[in-house]
């Protein structure tokens, strides 16, 4: 996909520095726009849609920030699993998002990227890039919510191009934007929108990668069984990368794509952030202990079910459907070997010698 300008909001974030620094090794012309704060407890789709549309201030705001942009790229959010109010999960991961959209279209923006998690499908056997989600937790609700949004402007915004009087065009109830200076919004326009999933990213001062690495490098790194399961977990690069590929794609974009499997299994991983090779534990004891930890986190009002969720894929692992992009080539550098590799030497432990390689 030719470009002009780029644009990347929440460019400061964990997500957004790595992409911001893989675009500029491509040689990308970019910017960094900042994200907004918003609270929000409005949980429905459609009213919060409603909700986004009647803060015009914001998009006009975000609208002046988009002028001559060919590409949005979105990786605000708030990434805090084990949050439990849901206002400012929601304000950042779902509402912001829409927000987002309603101005690019506006606008006359051609393609937005938005960067979700694929803690929205909870705890299915394989990470696909379905509509149907299953979140399990305060932030993979949002982060669901936000989803279930988006595809929903998109529909909307497809449907309305096709007959003429898309969002930003003179037939359009919706005004181009900044409403102090619309833009020219040509009436077949729908900005297209691409969801991205990411999958347990990993990376260098990432507060779950060092307690990764502390875990792997304890007694308590285990798997469950002999078998070797595929694992979600991937690094900061590699997903940067799969952005950069995705956004710079000539053709058209489905509506929900996965980042690729880099190659990483349940020992594997537990192995290069902890140097050590992890106990297997009999597989039946391991989905009973899941099983009893999900029955007190729900007794306990959900609690400990993200730290269940993680003790399940440590020990089981998930498996990606990453076809489509594999289908296209779209397959990053593998390197979360270097990036638990390096999260365990930061801890200042001696390495086994075992795996000093």
């Amino acid at each position: 996909m030719a470009h002009a300008t780029w644009k990347v909001i929440g460019a400061s974030g964990f997500v957004g520095s790595s992409i911001l620094a893989r675009l500029a090794s491509e040689g990308v012309t970019l910017e960094a726009v900042e994200a907004p704060r918003l609270l929000t407890r409005t949980s429905d789709p459609d009213k919060l849609i409603a909700e986004a549309r009647s803060l015009e201030g914001i998009i006009d705001t975000l609208a002046d920030s988009f002028a001559g942009c060919d590409l949005i790229i979105n990786a605000s959010g708030l990434a805090a699993p084990d949050q439990e109010d849901l206002a400012p999960l929601i304000g950042a991961n779902a509402l912001l998002p829409i927000i987002i959209a309603i101005a690019a279209q506006r606008t006359g923006v051609r393609r937005v990227i938005h960067i979700s998690s694929a803690a929205v499908l909870g705890a299915a056997s394989v990470l696909t890039p379905t509509e149907e989600t299953d979140p399990f937790s305060a932030y993979s609700f949002s982060k669901a919510l936000g989803e279930e949004a988006l595809l929903k402007i998109r529909s909307f915004v497809e449907e309305t191009a096709a007959q003429g009087r898309a969002p930003g065009s003179e037939q359009s109830e919706f005004p181009a934007a900044p409403s102090y200076a619309p833009v020219q919004v040509a009436k077949d326009h729908a900005v297209e929108i691409c969801i991205i999933r990411a999958t347990s990213v990993q990376g260098r001062g990432r507060r779950t990668t060092q307690a990764f690495a502390k875990i792997a490098s304890s007694p308590l790194a285990s798997v469950a069984g002999s078998a070797s399961r595929r694992t979600p977990v991937s690094s900061n690069y590699a997903l940067a990368e799969f952005v950069h590929m995705i956004a710079a794609f000539e053709g058209e974009l489905p509506a929900i794509v996965v980042q690729p499997w880099e190659g990483a299994t349940t020992e594997s991983v537990l192995v290069d952030a902890g140097r050590r090779q992890p106990i297997h534990l009999p597989e039946a004891l391991c989905r009973a202990a899941v099983s009893a930890g999900y029955k007190v986190s729900e007794l306990l009002g959900d609690r400990l079910t993200g730290p269940v969720r993680r003790v399940e894929v440590m020990w089981f692992g998930q498996d990606i459907d990453d076809s489509w992009a594999r289908a296209h080539g779209l397959i990053p550098q593998a390197r979360v070997q270097e990036v638990l590799r390096t999260a365990h030497s930061s801890l200042g432990s001696k390495r086994d010698r075992k795996f000093s390689d």
